[in-house]
């Protein structure tokens, strides 16, 4: 029997994780499910992060993530790690800023398929990079989009045809990389791990900044402090209607300048069926 139930699920601090999943998922549940909802699972705020989630063999199942220095951000580890697929199709999927998403999908790939997923495909797709406005401007744009449906018609085609499916192969290496790590003007490595952003004189204490944090990090009280750890999603900077937000570490804005530089070429999705 057909699997008609898709689920949509998410870790999206700035939306563009969210909009290539909803696009895939909006797309097979179209021709799979027919006039069925999709489940929605967005697990950016920390407070659906401490809840599990299951699913069975009546699921299909898009999961998406950001690659964070070539990786699957470690800070959403023990929770994809907590997942039950119980037999469920999954398609891995990770959103990176342009430069490269080296091992993040062969790793999201393996971690649902320890828990209990059928994988049967795998995608990488381009977004605006987190650290800047100019790198990946607007992506992921019309011809992405273009991209994502393509994408979605050979899932289909593939669970629809009749016998077992092959196995999905995606590019990485095993064992996976290191986290990525930038350099200073000496060619050292630098630790940008702890960086936290500034607040300016311009806030108007709006409050955004707090909702968005994926972290819960940012004081409600006092949003120019911060109460737990920044992981440099640019959520908080992206969404601040005043510009109150910044960065001023000399070695993250280095590193900022050397991405919108040296990775300015597009780099284009790539996803395996």
């Amino acid at each position: 029997m057909m699997r008609r139930r898709v689920n949509a699920m998410y870790f999206s601090a700035t939306g563009t994780t969210e909009k290539v999943v909803n696009a895939i998922a909006t797309s097979l549940a179209g021709t799979l499910g027919g006039e069925a909802a999709i489940t929605q699972i967005d697990f950016t705020l920390p407070a659906v992060r401490r809840e599990a989630v299951s699913f069975s063999e009546e699921d299909l199942v898009v999961v998406g993530v950001p690659v964070y220095a070539g990786r699957v951000p470690n800070v959403l580890l023990d929770y994809l790690n907590a997942l039950s697929g119980q037999g469920a199709w999954v398609v891995p999927v990770v959103l990176y800023g342009n430069r490269n998403y080296d091992d993040a999908l062969i790793e999201l790939t393996d971690i649902l398929g320890d828990r209990g997923f059928q994988v049967v495909a795998g995608g990488a797709f381009v977004g605006e990079h987190s650290f800047s406005t100019i790198l990946a401007q607007g992506r992921p744009d019309a011809d992405d989009m273009r991209l994502i449906h393509q994408f979605a018609d050979k899932i289909a085609a593939k669970v629809m045809q009749e016998g077992p499916m092959n196995p999905v192969v995606v590019k990485g290496n095993r064992p996976y990389r290191a986290y990525y790590r930038p350099q200073n003007s000496e060619g050292v490595l630098v630790n940008i791990r702890k960086v936290t952003p500034k607040t300016n004189g311009e806030c108007t204490d709006c409050k955004l900044c707090v909702s968005v944090c994926p972290m819960g990090s940012i004081d409600y009280d006092d949003v120019s402090l911060l109460k737990g750890i920044c992981i440099k999603c640019g959520a908080c900077i992206k969404i601040c209607p005043a510009q109150a937000k910044y960065y001023d570490d000399e070695d993250y804005l280095r590193h900022k300048r050397e991405l919108e530089v040296d990775f300015s070429r597009r780099s284009e999705p790539e996803f395996f069926v």
